[in-house]
């Protein structure tokens, strides 16, 4: 039995010129670099990066000695074209951003779709993703769940997506810097609920990984005192379906009461009833209105 393997057999995960290649890097354990991420690495004609710094500290702890690019937000529309350029002369790149998987709210998906328009073949090594990481550890439910990334850094912009996903019934992934979480845990308890289930994920993998599982109400009691650290990733349980709501059964003219009646002045309890079932203000006060 001849177990020579013939010459012209595939390398496997060879490196294949022409390709970008999206390259999932660890988010906090160097351990969780894949074999095939480093084999690529090492064998692309060059890396684009968010941060030159922060991949290079990555490849000099591996040894890799590859041209570096970088590729972010504010020089995508010049760099972009460039890759492509190289790509489409033959040569193979891995993007790869400071940590976890490229393209999930960064401007890889910017590059991704320039390759794809200009007929440039792109595969993903899969990896480390904070966003999927946080959602199995939350505790919360992983059937269906909507990926939002950042909230608006503004609280005008904030307030006003928050309440457009007030309803959403699917457990929902954001991401917050410290600077700006105590503002958002407020809005969210203002506009979600303060019974409205949240893990807060952060050092995720790291040695101090922590996973806070609460509501909103007690994660804002509890960064009152505490000094938030490091990047967040806010898994936060879903609307309940209206016909699970308390105000179910209940009339607008009743459901605005009930505020009134725990302390709400009227046009707070008209707010809170437009906010509950999903509609605007003026829908709740013309009702109000029709039966006065």
């Amino acid at each position: 039995m001849n177990n020579t393997v013939c010459p012209s057999a595939e390398e496997k995960n060879k490196v294949l010129p022409g390709v970008l290649y999206l390259v999932a890097t660890p988010i906090g354990n160097l351990a969780d670099l894949s074999e095939r991420a480093e084999k690529v690495m090492r064998e692309v004609d060059f890396v684009a990066c968010e941060d030159t710094r922060n991949s290079m500290k990555l490849m000099n702890l591996l040894g890799i000695t590859k041209p570096v690019i970088s590729y972010f937000e504010h020089n995508k529309a010049a760099k972009g074209p460039e890759i492509v350029s190289r790509l489409q002369s033959g040569q193979s790149c891995a993007l790869v951003t400071d940590a976890g998987t490229p393209a999930i709210s960064d401007p890889g998906e910017d590059l991704v779709r320039l390759c794809a328009e200009s007929g440039v073949t792109v595969t993903s090594v899969p990896g480390c993703c904070a966003a999927i990481t946080a959602l199995i550890l939350s505790g919360l439910p992983t059937g269906k769940f909507v990926f939002e990334g950042f909230l608006p850094s503004d609280k005008k912009g904030r307030q006003t997506r928050l309440n457009e996903l007030s309803r959403e019934e699917r457990t929902l992934i954001l991401y917050e810097a410290p600077h700006r979480l105590q503002d958002s845990l407020a809005d969210m308890e203002s506009i979600l609920g303060a019974e409205r289930p949240i893990a807060l994920c952060r050092e995720l993998t790291k040695r101090n990984e922590e996973i806070m599982r609460t509501t909103l109400k007690d994660a804002v009691a509890h960064y009152k005192l505490a000094e938030p650290r490091g990047e967040y990733v806010l898994i936060l349980g879903g609307a309940k379906p209206k016909n699970e709501m308390f105000f179910a059964e209940m009339t607008i003219a009743q459901h605005v009461a009930f505020y009134e009646e725990n302390g709400l002045s009227r046009m707070d309890a008209m707010k809170a009833a437009a906010r509950d079932r999903g509609v605007g203000k003026s829908e709740i006060y013309k009702a109000i209105q029709s039966k006065q």
